[in-house]
């Protein structure tokens, strides 16, 4: 701490995977790891790196130069830029032509040029909206749709139903909607099974239904 410093210990291996120390060893060993310009900002996140660099008077050589003093920096520091996960993202809102953009290079390989990508479990887009990301959350929602619609076979036990009502009703404070109860839903499903029963004359329960 300041100029007090302990004894040199070599270690002969990396932190474990899944460490609860792993990302703030990290984050002191890249610390002085930082962008050389005002213009430009370096997020860190663990492992994850981030440059973003605003581009001023159709002039890229400075942030092109930001990356090859990130990859200069990586290199003295013994690390290694894994260049088949590095993307590339342009943000570009002018109403001009658009533009041929230099490909930045590491490690003597293109850096890959993308419309969105991944960063934090949030998808994030060339034109900076939300509809991808919103989407994705979507569709994964419905796949796991697909699992609760299993478990009206499974005859779920009122504490059971309960416990996913408090996720229904967590999730309607997130996204400020009122969503229906899993016993409305339930009953919705039993109608248009009934009615798809009643609708089939060769449906083996079709006895069972009279219309009204």
């Amino acid at each position: 701490m300041g100029r007090h410093v302990s004894a040199s210990l070599t270690f002969n291996s990396g932190a474990p995977q899944g460490c609860v120390l792993s990302p703030l060893l990290y984050s002191l060993y890249t610390y002085d790891c930082m962008a050389t310009t005002n213009s430009t900002t370096i997020i860190k996140f663990a492992d994850d790196t981030v440059v973003v660099r605003l581009i001023s008077d159709n002039n890229e050589m400075a942030y092109l130069e930001e990356v090859r003093n990130l990859e200069n920096w990586y290199q003295r520091n013994n690390l290694l830029i894994k260049v088949s996960k590095t993307k590339e993202l342009i943000v570009d809102f002018s109403t001009n032509q658009e533009r041929n953009y230099q490909t930045p290079v590491i490690n003597e390989s293109p850096v890959e040029r993308v419309d969105s990508f991944r960063y934090l479990s949030v998808h994030i887009t060339q034109d900076l909206s939300w509809s991808y990301h919103i989407n994705t959350i979507v569709k994964k929602a419905r796949q796991h749709l697909y699992h609760l619609r299993g478990l009206r076979d499974f005859r779920l036990p009122s504490k059971d139903r309960q416990a996913l009502q408090r996720v229904v009703r967590s999730a309607e404070r997130i996204i400020r909607t009122k969503l229906p109860d899993l016993r409305s839903i339930y009953s919705k499903q039993c109608w248009t099974k009934a009615r798809k029963i009643v609708k089939d004359l060769g449906h083996p329960n079709n006895g069972l239904f009279s219309l009204l």
